[in-house]
């Protein structure tokens, strides 16, 4: 059984997330400034709320939530707590309905930190960002139910080994708050599923097996002994990836997505599995490719969560 996960934003729905920048506060005053974000979470977590909806109604059990959902909450200039907006009380409590609304709709929630998220850099100012973003997903996680905070392996900073082995320290020192939800998963520049097993199996970390990325950076595992290994990194209900490239797998540029998923590019050992498996589709018609993939595989008979 697949349960089919829409990332983040809606292509055609009336569903929208609203940011702002740095740039946009800098002239205001502390009080008009917290006014401004306090008016943007309001708008956010209704607008989550309106996601899930949909989601239950269209047969979609996964939804990844955009990470900033609070705008700038970790800005070294102008971060804030969910307590000191003007309308703390009603947010939390849209997110607490949230919360409750995917538990009894049996829908999943999860969040993929931005890319400055890096655990294996060498720098120190990095890595206290990283673990800062991190702490905020983490409460955001707790208010809204969500079980994984996924991120990548990070750069190699030209000394792979060297990076892995930062990355498994610092795994190590993150509170149980975060890294029960912590995720891994192999991207299509540095880091591989055979790269970041070990890593995963030594720290008890899951792998979030992207099947597009292990095709365009390849490590000698094959499809099939990816995903047999990936899933035995988990204790609850496996994340996976999947996507289709932009141009196919011939022309330029393999790593772009296309805005749909070819139903070739799903593996076949997936559809067979004997274990509901989450599978977040990153495409850039959002809602229309999953619901255009969901009914591909219902046709193939696939049964879908």
């Amino acid at each position: 059984m697949i349960r089919l996960g829409l990332c983040c934003i809606f292509r055609d729905e009336p569903i929208a997330f609203r940011r702002t920048t740095a740039a946009s506060l800098a002239g205001l005053s502390k009080r008009v400034r917290l006014a401004r974000l306090s008016e943007l979470c309001l708008h956010n977590a209704r607008s989550l709320a309106d996601a899930l909806a949909y989601c239950a109604r269209r047969g979609i059990g996964d939804f990844r939530i955009n990470s900033q959902l609070l705008p700038l909450y970790t800005h070294p200039s102008f971060g804030y707590r969910l307590a000191d907006l003007p309308e703390s009380p009603q947010i939390e409590e849209l997110l607490a309905g949230c919360a409750t609304f995917a538990r009894r709709h049996g829908l999943r929630t999860t969040f993929h930190p931005d890319q400055f998220v890096l655990l294996s850099s060498p720098s120190k100012e990095i890595t206290d960002r990283s673990f800062e973003e991190l702490a905020y997903q983490a409460e955001l996680a707790d208010l809204v139910g969500a079980d994984v905070l996924n991120i990548h392996g990070g750069g190699a900073y030209g000394e792979p080994a060297a990076a892995l082995a930062r990355l498994r320290r610092r795994i190590e020192r993150l509170p149980d708050r975060i890294r029960r939800r912590l995720t891994l998963e192999n991207d299509d520049r540095v880091f591989t599923p055979a790269d970041l097993l070990p890593v995963s199996r030594d720290t008890g970390v899951p792998l979030v097996y992207d099947v597009h990325h292990h095709r365009v950076l390849p490590d000698g595992l094959s499809i099939e002994e990816a995903t047999r290994a990936a899933l035995a990194t988990w204790r609850r209900e496996p994340l996976f990836h999947v996507s289709s490239p932009r141009e196919g797998w011939k022309g330029p540029g393999t790593n772009r997505h296309h805005d749909f998923v070819r139903l070739p590019d799903i593996p076949d050992c997936w559809l067979s599995l004997s274990r509901t498996v989450t599978v977040e589709v990153e495409a850039k018609a959002k809602e229309v490719a999953v619901l255009r993939l969901k009914r591909a595989l219902e046709r193939r008979g696939v049964k879908i969560r």
